[in-house]
């Protein structure tokens, strides 16, 4: 699998989901919790959303694919709804490759092979046979509901000592589609919450218009951030012809300090294909 590849499943292991519900946290439930409907369970979630300005972290990263094992150390610098920037480490902090996704632009360099690539979303679409933007990955890595998506009609349940809601269409926003491939985008997804913070622990995601391909996100290990809990431990598992299980623990986080997003392609790399 080329180094691109590999750092494309890394970042984006997103969209679309199925597995056993996650029972993190589910022990420190001691009492039954109360039955409550859907939009007051969708206000609670948005209110305990992480939320910053700026955002930096160390990471380590696990990918699983069948017999491939990968593993990397990195750094990931945010700007809300505007910029991502990651760059991958291997031992003794010798980068491999370097990313930088902004709201319409997909840039990366693949330090081993000397050679860059600048383009946009089609292309990673296209690589993953699925329809991501932005904002998706943005809410993946955080673990946050989507931005700019209608809400839908949820349903509320309990399931497993959570709280669960589910959809079964929910699309983007009409004043936030910036081209006909977003306002024909149906998603289905079923959220679990923890009923005592809030927080998703779990989400699943599907495309209406993608049998083949499932996400589950699985968030644990939250700790406070400022004053929002934020989790140190996500487990990704695509569902495809091959699975592909992404295990990333954060360390060293800090949030709305300034940063810098360093992306200079030098003069002796080639353009990848």
């Amino acid at each position: 699998m080329k180094l691109k590849q590999i750092v494309f499943f890394l970042l984006i292991a997103t969209l679309l989901g199925s597995l056993p519900a996650c029972k993190s946290g589910r022990s420190l439930i001691k009492a039954p919790i109360k039955e409550e409907g859907p939009d007051y369970l969708f206000a609670k979630m948005k209110e305990k959303e992480f939320m910053f300005h700026t955002f930096e972290a160390k990471f380590n990263v696990e990918y699983n694919q069948g017999r491939k094992y990968f593993d990397f150390k990195g750094q990931i610098r945010m700007v809300k709804d505007s910029l991502i920037w990651i760059n991958f480490n291997q031992d003794l902090g010798i980068e491999i490759a370097r990313i930088m996704i902004t709201q319409d632009s997909v840039k990366f360099l693949d330090r081993l092979k000397k050679q860059y690539l600048i383009t946009d979303y089609n292309y990673i679409n296209k690589f993953l046979n699925s329809n991501i933007d932005f904002g998706i990955l943005q809410s993946i890595i955080l673990g946050n509901d989507f931005e700019y998506y209608e809400n839908a009609q949820f349903k509320a349940s309990i399931d497993g000592g959570q709280y669960k809601l589910s959809t079964s269409e929910r699309r983007k926003l009409r004043k936030y589609v910036m081209n006909s491939d977003d306002e024909t985008r149906i998603l289905l997804q079923q959220i679990w919450l923890n009923p005592e913070n809030f927080k998703i622990e779990q989400v699943k995601l599907k495309e209406l218009t993608n049998d083949s391909k499932k996400l589950t996100a699985e968030y644990a290990d939250f700790e406070l951030i400022g004053k929002y809990l934020f989790p140190y431990s996500v487990d990704y598992i695509i569902e495809a012809d091959d699975a592909i299980n992404v295990k990333v623990k954060y360390n060293r986080i800090n949030i709305n300090e300034k940063q810098s997003f360093p992306f200079k392609i030098p003069s002796k790399y080639t353009s990848a294909k």
